[in-house]
């Protein structure tokens, strides 16, 4: 069963991070830029401390980003009721060991649930630029993936803004992705055979292997 839950506030937010969120699933592949498994697994143990990156200019821009982006895509795609709710906490029975907080979550026409993402990029090189070049960088659709593993609902769309700065001259590029749970199912269920995994090292205190990603 899928449990929906709302927190007082971002502190009591930060405490119920104890199992694997969306932005940990790409750690456990190798897939993360800026965290390692191993060094996950020495948050999720108490050996690291946990993260809070919420006073960083880049994420304080996201952040602040988020509710006018929410109401422009109301306003562009109308065809979709979109809510959201802060310090949102999803999680699922068959997986005590993982929880998700969205963005928002999303009803089309149809009746079909979803999630929304939303991505606020600085473009600074064109590595970065590469990394979107016809797709979601992979973290991003880790991340995703475990939103839809968690939540069991039938697509998401990320809402992508690429924010390019020629000494204060800004152009932004708005993007939308959909991806629907049909097409990603083999991978769903593989991230969700890792994620068991890397849970089992944490239950049995036992430092998993380090995982690299590919060059």
């Amino acid at each position: 069963m899928v449990s929906f839950n709302c927190l007082k506030n971002h502190e009591e937010w930060l405490k119920h991070r104890n199992k694997i969120g969306g932005s940990d699933a790409s750690s456990i592949l190798g897939l993360n830029p800026y965290k390692n498994n191993v060094e996950l697994w020495e948050t999720k143990t108490g050996r690291r401390e946990q993260d809070d990156i919420s006073h960083k200019s880049y994420v304080e821009y996201g952040t602040n980003a988020e509710q006018p982006l929410r109401e422009l895509f109301k306003l562009d795609y109308p065809l979709y009721n979109l809510e959201y709710k802060a310090n949102n906490i999803w999680t699922n029975d068959k997986y005590p060991f993982a929880h998700a907080s969205l963005d928002g979550w999303l009803i089309d026409e149809h009746g079909n649930k979803g999630i929304w993402e939303c991505k606020t990029t600085n473009i600074t090189s064109s590595t970065q630029r590469e990394k979107w070049n016809n797709k979601i960088p992979d973290n991003y659709y880790v991340q995703i993936l475990h939103y839809l593993m968690v939540t069991e609902f039938d697509f998401a769309i990320i809402k992508a803004q690429l924010k390019t700065d020629y000494d204060g001259n800004i152009t932004l590029d708005t993007r939308h992705y959909r991806i629907d749970i049909t097409d990603v199912e083999k991978d769903i269920e593989f991230l969700k055979e890792k994620e068991q995994e890397f849970w089992q090292y944490v239950t049995e205190d036992k430092e998993p292997p380090l995982v690299l990603p590919r060059i």
